[in-house]
């Protein structure tokens, strides 16, 4: 006999909220990028709305410094060293639906539980990798609705192309670095080389003790990097922080992760208190109202997200490509 539609509806609700207490969780404890965000309390959710996602921004010095003797009538200009970006909001759902046919055949609560239990836990997945692949995206999937990701903020061209409102063609301190092993290096990268390039690819955005903590790449660099260590017997850390990715490390202490959904040939030197995640407060992974199709003998509850990758400083990013 199947079960009442109060039931099912409690049945479908009571599982679907048990995981949405940690959807976040599942989602970033996917992906090391949003790791290390969430870790540096940079994964947000805003509660005031906004038409945009308003990030502000440091970049330049401030003009009224001076050295002075005395009396010396000091220097009280306004300056302005604040600007801000604003990013688009960019939206996502997938659907855990559930057929009139299936919720009858399923007729007992245990059954029923565990269909859900299968059929959120592929949400889940599905949500975690399509929001992974569009960290590394430059924005234009799907139309222009994806997620603007590392191909965005650390372009392989950064002296082009509109971040944030900001058009970096124009404005040069919102740029990120480039270093290419043909152009810059004068080669390929092979597992001889890869350090001395990574090497200078972090000195070129080191300042002041304010350096990259995450290098991400492809299954390529990762390989030319790991054989490089391997040949003088350099150890790895068995993960990053305690989230499981398997990591090697670079400068003592920075780790360096895989990730097949990198481009082919990038590695990208973060500064990762710079990088955002911002989300809307009731789509922030969140499960939505169950709806039962007017047209169709289906229910369906939709999980929304509502959010982008931010960044506040481009300069303190870079990227070593071929």
């Amino acid at each position: 006999m199947p079960i009442p539609n109060s039931t099912f509806t409690e049945i479908l609700s009571t599982t679907l909220n048990k995981y949405q207490r940690s959807f976040t969780d599942n989602v970033t404890n996917r992906n090391a990028l949003l790791d290390r965000i969430r870790k540096n309390g940079n994964m947000r959710v805003v509660n005031d709305g906004g038409a945009t996602i308003q990030r502000q921004l440091s970049y330049a010095e401030n003009s009224t410094f001076q050295y002075y003797s005395g009396y010396e009538t000091l220097n009280v200009s306004p300056s302005d060293t604040l600007t801000s970006a604003n990013y688009e909001w960019k939206q996502a759902a997938v659907n855990i639906t559930i057929s009139g046919r299936e919720k009858a055949v399923n007729g007992g609560a245990s059954k029923m539980i565990d269909l859900v239990t299968a059929r959120t836990k592929t949400a889940i997945a599905t949500m975690a990798n399509n929001i992974s692949v569009g960290l590394y995206s430059d924005g234009t999937g799907s139309g222009g609705k994806q997620i603007g990701g590392l191909q965005l903020i650390v372009a392989d061209d950064p002296t082009s192309g509109t971040v944030g409102g900001i058009d970096a063609s124009t404005q040069t301190w919102w740029r990120n670095v480039v270093y290419s092993a043909a152009t810059d290096g004068g080669t390929a990268a092979t597992s001889a080389n890869i350090i001395s390039y990574m090497n200078a690819t972090y000195d070129s955005v080191y300042l002041n003790g304010d350096a990259p903590d995450l290098i991400i790449a492809d299954s390529n660099y990762f390989g030319l990097y790991r054989n490089a260590l391997q040949n003088i017997q350099r150890i790895t850390t068995a993960g990053v922080g305690t989230s499981g990715f398997r990591a090697l490390e670079f400068m003592g202490d920075i780790p360096v992760v895989l990730d097949n959904n990198v481009p082919s040939n990038h590695m990208y030197f973060l500064n990762t208190k710079d990088l955002y995640f911002d989300m809307m407060a009731g789509r922030d992974f969140a499960v939505g109202e169950m709806k039962e199709s007017v047209n169709q003998d289906a229910f369906v509850m939709p999980i929304l997200f509502m959010g982008n990758l931010t960044c506040a400083n481009r300069r303190n990013q870079a990227l070593l490509k071929a």
